[in-house]
């Protein structure tokens, strides 16, 4: 999913062309690694290390999400390292886009959360093979202006559904997303077994709420401005949603304990079967997301978890309250955890998503 964008007034600027003869949108720096990632996340915050030890950050190129990106990439777009999101790693690892990382050259890799690590096909395969090194997750929740709805009308994720929040409501324009709100609002929690009569009730379920979409937004950027700006009350958002909208000084809450629950997702980085530079700087930048004091800056300012426990322990407890990060096992019981899905169930849904979008 992930799975999110943070947009940062920084100069863009053309990066090669594509096999396809498509461009990139990339900010130029160290050219030796290049970094295909979603935008925000070239915030030179997230790997102080690798400046420190390289002079610059990487060249980044970004994607808008996952299925862009996996198309520029088996279309011919070299890049070192990508930024995926639990739904898609099996996909891009089962196209042959992807090599196997060493974790022995990672720091810190025995300290990733043993939740996350266990999570089938994700981190590892069953040959023992690690392929993905999780970094960011977080939460898509129900997200609501608490000046103009009470909390008991969105107990319920049946809530999206509702007539009366009829031109009211924002959902992403994320199938991961949108089949993960679905799952939890007929009571499923494991997506990877959805039949497919529950597939048809997910699937109505998002046409009811399609009836009280006013719009689906694309990217965290666009959802504080729905919400910020009044077009809409109740969404179905990531965690920095919340943390910029109030930032913002608007009054928008993030319901966790909703009867159904909420979805967590987990994201991280690959390193790419035809990686065209330098492997040793792919792993000094993997090394540097995942040092331990990243996760206060993860945290504090995006409002999500660090895959690295340790980082996690080292955030200050009021700052992890706040975030709702202090007693995580609290909302598992009723978390849809974003794994993977079969190919076949995940095509499935990106094509009935996109009839649902079109009011069908």
């Amino acid at each position: 999913m992930k799975r999110f964008t943070r947009r940062l007034t920084l100069t863009l600027a053309l990066a090669g062309t594509l096999a396809a003869s498509a461009a990139a949108l990339a900010i130029a720096a160290d050219k030796d690694l290049i970094v295909f990632d979603w935008s925000g996340y070239e915030d030179p915050s997230f790997h102080p290390k690798y400046v420190e030890k390289n002079g610059d950050s990487p060249t980044f190129a970004f994607f808008g999400d996952e299925d862009e990106a996996f198309e520029k990439v088996r279309s011919g777009f070299k890049a070192d390292l990508g930024h995926p999101c639990s739904q898609s790693v099996v996909k891009w690892r089962e196209a042959g886009l992807l090599q196997p990382l060493d974790t022995s050259k990672i720091s810190g890799w025995k300290d990733l959360n043993p939740g996350i690590m266990a999570m089938k096909d994700l981190a590892t395969t069953s040959d023992g093979k690690a392929w993905f090194m999780p970094w960011d997750w977080g939460n898509t929740q129900l997200t609501y202006n608490s000046s103009k709805i009470d909390a008991k009308d969105v107990q319920s994720l049946k809530a999206f559904a509702d007539p009366k929040f009829k031109g009211r409501v924002s959902i992403g324009d994320n199938v991961d997303d949108a089949y993960a709100l679905a799952s939890l609002a007929i009571g499923l929690k494991d997506w990877t077994k959805m039949t497919d009569d529950q597939f048809k009730q997910a699937s109505d379920f998002l046409r009811q709420v399609h009836k009280n979409v006013r719009s689906y937004w694309t990217d965290t950027t666009d959802v504080v401005q729905l919400l910020s700006g009044g077009e809409v009350d109740l969404a179905w958002a990531w965690n920095d949603a919340t943390v910029q909208s109030v930032a913002a000084g608007v009054p928008i809450q993030a319901k966790k304990d909703t009867d159904e629950g909420i979805s967590t997702w987990v994201c991280g980085y690959v390193l790419f079967k035809d990686a065209p530079d330098n492997v040793d700087k792919a792993y000094d930048y993997l090394n540097a997301v995942n040092d331990p004091e990243t996760a206060k800056v993860l945290v504090k300012d995006w409002g999500y978890g660090q895959a690295n426990a340790k980082g996690m322990a080292g955030v200050d407890q009021a700052v992890l309250k706040e975030k709702g990060y202090d007693d995580v096992q609290k909302f598992v019981d009723k978390t849809l955890f974003q794994s993977p899905v079969p190919s076949e169930l995940k095509l499935k849904m990106i094509a009935e998503f996109e009839k649902i979008k079109a009011g069908y």
